[in-house]
């Protein structure tokens, strides 16, 4: 017998995170493609994004329809030999449409190969050395990050960089969104115990998209 979810965040009504989701502004307007297999994933760190910014949308599938947004460049945020670092989108002091592929390094891949229109687009990098605070998984490699702590750290560069500029208002900083991702992190170590928890995870940075 399946245990109630909360109809918001989709999580068991016992652990439900509603109140620990922000309800934050951005200037820049996000869209996350989640591929189909990560929509009923325990750990979906990109809901919990898209929950917390008022300017996010979430979709899920794996071949989308390429919607253009009128008066925004898109950029994608995926790393490449071609990728640019995202404080470089700075400098144009306009509003811009960030692009997040949501699923394993695999899935993710592959959603740019079946949307030849993803893989077209501009891409832009976090920086390298990032630490992940996702701890129940191993990190492919250095400086990956899950989805939701790739979009703060995005949107903090944007939009904090912006605010030093004094050129335009910006909401502030994006950690808030960190919340429910942490509470999330804790309670499946809770549930799992925490001798199996450092038997098996102790020591790994999770990583599920960026």
């Amino acid at each position: 017998m399946s245990r109630p979810q909360c109809p918001h965040c989709q999580r068991p009504v016992r652990h439900c995170l509603c109140a620990l989701i922000p309800s934050l502004d951005s200037r820049t307007q996000l869209l996350i493609l989640q591929h189909r297999s990560e929509a009923g994933h325990a750990l979906n760190t990109a809901r919990l994004a898209a929950l917390g910014l008022r300017n996010a949308q979430l979709r899920i599938g794996e071949r989308f329809e390429e919607q253009a947004e009128q008066g925004r460049q898109s950029y994608l945020l995926f790393p490449g030999e071609d990728a640019v670092a995202l404080s470089s989108l700075v400098a144009c002091h306009e509003p811009l449409r960030l692009i997040v592929p949501d699923g394993t390094w695999r899935k993710a891949r592959k959603l740019l190969h079946v949307n030849p229109w993803l893989a077209a687009l501009p891409r832009v990098a976090l920086p390298e050395g990032l630490v992940s605070r996702y701890r129940l998984r191993k990190a492919p490699m250095p400086g990956a990050l899950s989805t939701l702590e790739a979009i703060v750290m995005a949107l903090n560069t944007l939009e904090a960089i912006v605010m030093a500029l004094n050129t335009l208002e910006g909401p502030g900083r994006f950690d808030d969104l960190l919340r429910p991702f942490e509470a999330l992190i804790e309670g499946q170590i809770d549930a799992m115990g925490e001798d199996v928890y450092r038997r098996n995870h102790a020591g790994q940075a999770d990583v599920h998209g960026l």
